[in-house]
C-alpha cells in the first residue's frame, strides 16, 4: 500500500521559515520522482518544486530562491525548505509521486502575522 505521509506545516510569520517532510512507503523511493505541489484557498493545486531520481531540481518561479528541495534516499523521505515566507504562500502543501496518482493528504502552512 502506498503512503505519502507530510508533516512540518504550521503558523508561521512572514519572513520566516518551515521544512516540510514527506515520508513515503510502498513505492521504489529511490527509483521515484517526487514532487511538492501546493492549493492555496480558492485556488487550483500547483507545482511548488520537483525533485529526480538523479537528484536534478526544478522550481516554480514562486518557489525560486526561497525553497529547496531535497531527499534522503535512506529515509525515503522528501523535504522542502521553506524560507523568507510570505503570506501568499499560505496553503495546504502536498507530496507527490511524480507521474502517478500518489498524493498526501497534505500539511497546511499558515503565514501571517
Amino acid at each position: 500500500q502506498v503512503q505519502l505521509v507530510e508533516s512540518g506545516g504550521g503558523w508561521v510569520q512572514p519572513g520566516g521559515s518551515l521544512r516540510l517532510s514527506c515520508a513515503a512507503s510502498g513505492i521504489l523511493f529511490s527509483f521515484s520522482g517526487m514532487g511538492w505541489y501546493r492549493q492555496c484557498p480558492g485556488k487550483q493545486r500547483e507545482l511548488v518544486a520537483t525533485i529526480t531520481m538523479g537528484g536534478t531540481t526544478n522550481y516554480a518561479d514562486s518557489a525560486k530562491g526561497r525553497f529547496t528541495i531535497s531527499r534522503d534516499n535512506t529515509k525515503k523521505t522528501v523535504y522542502l525548505q521553506m524560507n523568507s515566507l510570505k503570506p501568499e504562500d499560505t496553503a495546504v502543501y502536498y507530496c507527490n509521486k511524480i507521474g502517478s496518482v500518489y498524493w498526501g493528504k497534505g500539511t497546511l502552512v499558515t503565514v501571517s502575522s
